[in-house]
């Protein structure tokens, strides 16, 4: 018990370094919740990204379109810092959450992760029983002083990411021995477990088959009235279904962000225009 303790009033000091403590809600002022300026990405000498300036504002769903290798999975990354994981990977610019400075010295990038979740284009649950999977983050984080309040977790986000029923009897099976699919909605479960603030989706359909892709786009609707979210993605049918506004990336360069049907039906560059309309990509 005291060890749980101590990893609490840990975990609270930890939180208290970010902009607010996870809650999954709206920014306190239901405005700005993430905003970029002049972000730069480079690998090695290479410049990935050149001066990206964007806000994205509370429970709104953003959806980044572009050819392959345009740019937007690299500034997606930018905003949970995973470009930190890559070899000879620098950034520049300022990135905020709720007006902070991510790359502030005081954030605990583990936190920051946990409040900006991410989900890869490829479901990759771990090889655990699918309780495990969802349990693992409030576990390490020590979000739950008891198993009781482990189980609500669980099966809150089990819930949340529309997958509870499927599963409730069977969640000691492994996450593994799940559809495609369900995988990716158990690693929905898991992103939500320790209550984010946005959730970061990187093309996260790709893999998966028409029913399954309904499915999570149906999700990302539910989900946005309690988080903040940006998807990257090749499908622009799939952009028009499930964003409020829509940003188009060309080589590494943000070339226009507007609303998703402005960007759709009166694109004010060509460039978007001629992606749009299929004329290359």
């Amino acid at each position: 018990m005291m060890e749980n303790n101590m990893a609490q009033a840990t975990m609270g000091a930890k939180l208290d370094a970010l902009p607010n403590k996870p809650g999954g809600g709206p920014a306190a002022s239901g405005g700005i919740k993430l905003s970029s300026r002049d972000v730069r990405v480079f690998y090695g000498d290479n410049e990935a990204l050149h001066g990206v300036s964007m806000d994205v504002m509370a429970n709104e769903v953003v959806a980044f379109i572009g050819p392959s290798g345009c740019g937007k999975s690299t500034f997606l990354r930018c905003f949970n810092r995973m470009n930190d994981t890559v070899a000879g990977a620098r950034v520049t610019g300022q990135i905020t959450l709720d007006g902070r400075d991510i790359h502030d010295h005081a954030i605990d990038v583990v936190q920051l992760r946990a409040q900006v979740g991410m989900v890869f284009q490829k479901p990759n649950p771990f090889p655990k029983p699918i309780y495990e999977n969802v349990a693992y983050g409030p576990r390490l984080h020590g979000l739950t002083s008891s198993k009781s309040e482990l189980d609500q977790i669980v099966e809150s986000s089990l819930r949340r990411a529309g997958l509870w029923e499927e599963v409730k009897d069977r969640l000691d099976a492994p996450g593994t021995g799940l559809s495609g699919g369900q995988q990716q909605r158990l690693c929905i479960a898991r992103a939500i477990a320790v209550s984010p603030d946005v959730i970061l989706m990187d093309e996260p359909c790709s893999a998966l088959d028409p029913i399954a892709t309904a499915k999570i786009e149906e999700l990302i609707h539910e989900l946005k009235e309690n988080y903040t979210i940006i998807i990257v993605t090749h499908n622009m049918q799939q952009a028009a279904r499930v964003s409020d506004r829509t940003a188009f990336f060309h080589l590494g360069d943000l070339i226009e962000l507007g609303t998703t049907s402005q960007i759709f039906t009166t694109p004010k560059q060509q460039r978007t225009e001629d992606y749009v309309t299929g004329r290359y990509g």
